[in-house]
């Protein structure tokens, strides 16, 4: 029987990739979607590890094929989704499944498999905080920089649509209410 799915979403550097680490490291029976995407890998990056890199061509072929089941053009030309087949393979480990992904894909995601979903919704404490926060990253160009602080006012409207939404203002805090909500949800 398959497992049940956490969604942990977030705007862009509003720390949903600071909370899956966390739950990982923390419950056993959680294993992590690897999504797929389009975007150029980041440095440290590794394929098939934090993301399938695909090329426009590749992810476009895996949409008309329906290997998806969700995916979402995130910003122009930046595609991301989440395979079927990496669902089948986690499930077929035995695990639950811990997602890290776009608003509109966890609220996809959500719609999917409404009767075993967790979602929760991460919240920077600030509008403010948040750009501060994607500034010290150093890992976007003013362009993209300015294209993820558009994104973010329009995600930030979405939080009402999740099980949970937890305000990230302490650390420390929103890792343990995380924790706890995963926990109560697995039983």
């Amino acid at each position: 029987m398959p497992g049940k799915l956490i969604i942990v979403t977030a705007p862009s550097g509003a720390g949903k990739t600071t909370v899956v680490k966390y739950l990982l490291n923390t419950i056993p029976s959680l294993a992590f979607s690897v999504s797929a995407t389009t975007r150029n890998k980041r440095e440290n990056e590794v394929n098939g590890k934090d993301y399938y890199f695909l090329s426009n061509e590749e992810f476009k072929i895996k949409i008309a094929t329906n290997e998806f089941v969700e995916w979402e053009e995130v910003y122009s030309g930046k595609f991301y989704g989440t395979l079927e087949s990496e669902l089948k393979r986690l499930w077929n480990d035995g695990k639950h499944i811990i997602f890290d992904v776009d608003v509109k894909g966890a609220l996809s995601l959500k719609n999917k498999f409404p009767e075993k979903t967790l979602s929760i919704f991460i919240q920077p404490p600030s509008l403010e905080i948040l750009i501060d926060r994607l500034k010290k990253r150093a890992t976007e160009t003013p362009e993209t920089l300015n294209t993820r602080i558009e994104r973010v006012t329009l995600e930030l409207s979405f939080h009402d649509r999740f099980d949970f939404a937890i305000i990230n203002d302490k650390l420390d805090i929103t890792l343990q209410t995380a924790e706890e909500l995963v926990n109560n949800f697995l039983g």
